[in-house]
C-alpha cells in the first residue's frame, strides 16, 4: 500500500524560505548602494585623470614656450622673427602652425590618454611628412564644406577604445598674409576664413580602467552569485525532494482512485459522489423525505433456477441487473440494493427534482426497464433460453426515513418505512410484465399513462385500505410499446418493432391477420 509523505524536511531546507527573503533584501538594498559607491569613485577618478592630463599638457606647453619661444628670444643676437624652420634660424620663433606641430610631438608621449596633432593636406615644403589616414582626409573635406560640422570617430576593441574628434584650423588675416607670401607655402591664394587643416584630439580609454573601477558592484555581484548558487543548490535539493513526494502522492492517489472505483461498485453513484465530495459524512444519521420507491422482482425465479445451469443463470442475472442499474442511473434513480433477483430503487435522495418530477422519472425508468427486458428476452431466446425472465414492478410515493443505518463500524445507506414495504407489496400483486402504481404515484403521473384500478388491498403498517393501479399503456411523452412477447401452450410470439424492416413488417401483418382469422373461426365454432 502506498505511504503518505509527512513533514520531514531537514534544517537546511527549512532555512530556504528565510534565506530567500534575506537574499532578496540584499539585492534590493545592496545593488543601489554598490552602484552609488562605484559611480562616486568613478567620478572622482575621472576628474583626477582629467586634472592630471590637463596639468601635463599645460606643463608641456609652458616648457615648450619657455625653451622654444622665450629662451630663443633672450638668446637672440639679432632681431626676432617667426619662421616655420625656426630651429635653424638664430632669433626665430615658431609660427602658429609650427607651434601646434611641435606641441603635438611633446604631448603625444607613450602612455598618455590624451593626444594632440596638427594635420594639413597642404604642408610647407621641408616639413616632416605625415601620411593622412582616411578619417583625417574625410574630416578635412567635410570641415572645408561645413566648418561647424562635428566630426568624430570611435575605434579600437572592446578592451581598448579610442575616440578622435576633429576641429577646423581657420585662416586669419595674419595667417593668410604669411602663407600667400611664404616661399615654401604650397598654396598662394588663401583667404580669411579658409580651413587650413584640422587639429585632432584623441582620447584613449582602456576597458580595464572602467571595469575595475566598479569594484563595489563586482564585489556585490560576486556575493550575489555565491548566494544565488547556494539558493539554486538548495532549490535543486528541495525540488528533488518535492519530486519524490509527488511520486509518492501520485502512487497514493492512484491507490485511492483504484479503491474508490472498487467502492463505487458497492454503493449508489449518487451516494458515492456525495460522500467523496464532502457533501455527506459517513455517520449514522437519517432524515424523513418524500420519495418515490420502485421495487421489482423476477416471476418464478426459483423455478427458473431449476431449469438453468448455475453458470447460465449467473450470466443472465448479472446481465439483467447490469442493464437495469444502468437505466436507473440514466433516469436519476438511487439503486438501494439487490435482494437476490429483486431490485430496490428510490428517487428523491440524495438528489431531487421535486416530488412530481421524481415520480415521473421513476415511471420512465420502469418503462425503459420493461422495454429493455423484452429486448433481452429476444436475445436470450436466440441463445437457446426457452423461458427467460418476466418481471413484476411496483411503484409507490410516500414518506420514508433515508440515511445511514447500522453501527459506527458498518453502515448501510438505505430507506426504512411502511411506504417501502408498500412498493414491495404492489410488486407482489402485479402480473408478470406489469407495472403496479399506488394512488399517490398515479395522481402524479396520471397524464403519462392509462391505468386500471384494482381491488383495494391492506398493507402492513398502513391502517387504511389502498387502491393499486395497473398500467395498461403509455400516453403523451412516453413512446409506445416497441416489443411484444408471449409464450404459452401452442404460443410463441416475439415482435421487435425497432429491429423490424418493411419486408418483415409486411410478413408479420399477413401472418397475424391469418392467425387472427383462424382464432376467430375457432372461437365462433
Amino acid at each position: 500500500m502506498a505511504k503518505f509523505v509527512g513533514d520531514s524536511g531537514t534544517g537546511v531546507e527549512r532555512l530556504l524560505a528565510p534565506l530567500t527573503v534575506v537574499f532578496t533584501l540584499l539585492a534590493l538594498l545592496g545593488l543601489p548602494l554598490a552602484l552609488w559607491l562605484d559611480l562616486d569613485a568613478l567620478t572622482r577618478n575621472t576628474l583626477q585623470d582629467r586634472a592630471r592630463e590637463t596639468s601635463r599638457i599645460i606643463d608641456v606647453m609652458r616648457s615648450f614656450y619657455a625653451s622654444d619661444v622665450v629662451g630663443r628670444i633672450l638668446h637672440a643676437d639679432q632681431q626676432v622673427t617667426t619662421s616655420n624652420n625656426y630651429a635653424n634660424i638664430n632669433g626665430a620663433v615658431p609660427i602658429p602652425a609650427t607651434l601646434s606641430i611641435e606641441l603635438g610631438k611633446r604631448i603625444n608621449v607613450d602612455g598618455a590618454n590624451v593626444k594632440y596633432r596638427f594635420v594639413s593636406d597642404l604642408p610647407f615644403k621641408g616639413r616632416e611628412e605625415h601620411q593622412l589616414d582616411g578619417f583625417e582626409l574625410a574630416a578635412i573635406k567635410q570641415l572645408r564644406s561645413d566648418p561647424k560640422a562635428l566630426v568624430s570617430e570611435m575605434s579600437g576593441s572592446i578592451f581598448d577604445r579610442h575616440f578622435r574628434v576633429a576641429s577646423p584650423i581657420v585662416m586669419g588675416k595674419v595667417c593668410v598674409e604669411c602663407h600667400n607670401s611664404h616661399a615654401e607655402s604650397p598654396k598662394k591664394d588663401w583667404s580669411v576664413g579658409d580651413v587650413r587643416g584640422i587639429q585632432l584630439v584623441a582620447v584613449a580609454q582602456p576597458i580595464d580602467a572602467n571595469v575595475f573601477a566598479f569594484k563595489y558592484l563586482l564585489s556585490f555581484l560576486g556575493l550575489a552569485a555565491l548566494l544565488g548558487g547556494s539558493m539554486l543548490w538548495l532549490q535543486k535539493k528541495q525540488s528533488a525532494k518535492m519530486s519524490a513526494m509527488n511520486g509518492e502522492l501520485t502512487e497514493a492517489n492512484d491507490f485511492l482512485a483504484a479503491v474508490s472505483i472498487k467502492i463505487a461498485k458497492y454503493i449508489s453513484p449518487q451516494i458515492y459522489k456525495s460522500i467523496f465530495s464532502g457533501q455527506r459524512d459517513a455517520t449514522i444519521a437519517t432524515e424523513r423525505k418524500k420519495l418515490t420507491i420502485f421495487f421489482s422482482d423476477i416471476k418464478d425465479f426459483t423455478a427458473t433456477t431449476e431449469r438453468l445451469q448455475p453458470e447460465d443463470l449467473t450470466s443472465l442475472l448479472n446481465e439483467y441487473l447490469t442493464d437495469m442499474s444502468a437505466i436507473a442511473m440514466e433516469h436519476g434513480g438511487t439503486v438501494d440494493k439487490f435482494v437476490g433477483d429483486a431490485m430496490l430503487v428510490f428517487f428523491g435522495d440524495p438528489e431531487t427534482k421535486g416530488v412530481k418530477e421524481d415520480a415521473r422519472a421513476c415511471l420512465r425508468m420502469a418503462a425503459a426497464m420493461k422495454e429493455r427486458l423484452e429486448q433481452l428476452n429476444i436475445e436470450w431466446r436466440q441463445k437457446g433460453i426457452e423461458n427467460p425472465f418476466r418481471v413484476r414492478m411496483g411503484i409507490n410515493t410516500g414518506y420514508c426515513n433515508v440515511g445511514n443505518f447500522g453501527s459506527n463500524d458498518r453502515m448501510d445507506y438505505t430507506i426504512i418505512g411502511a411506504e417501502a414495504n408498500f412498493a414491495a407489496r404492489l410488486q407482489a400483486i402485479a402480473e408478470p410484465d406489469e407495472i403496479m402504481l399506488s394512488y399517490e404515484t398515479y395522481v402524479l403521473v396520471g397524464d403519462m399513462v392509462r391505468a386500471q384500478p384494482k381491488p383495494p388491498i391492506s398493507i402492513k403498517g398502513i391502517s387504511r385500505s389502498v387502491t393499486p393501479y395497473a398500467v395498461e399503456r403509455y400516453l403523451g411523452e412516453n413512446p409506445g410499446q416497441k416489443t411484444f412477447n408471449a409464450k404459452g401452450a401452442g404460443l410463441d410470439l416475439t415482435l421487435d418493432m425497432q429491429a423490424m424492416d418493411e419486408s418483415s413488417a409486411r410478413i408479420a401483418k399477413e401472418k397475424l391477420r391469418d392467425a387472427l382469422a383462424v382464432l376467430e373461426q375457432r372461437h365462433a365454432g
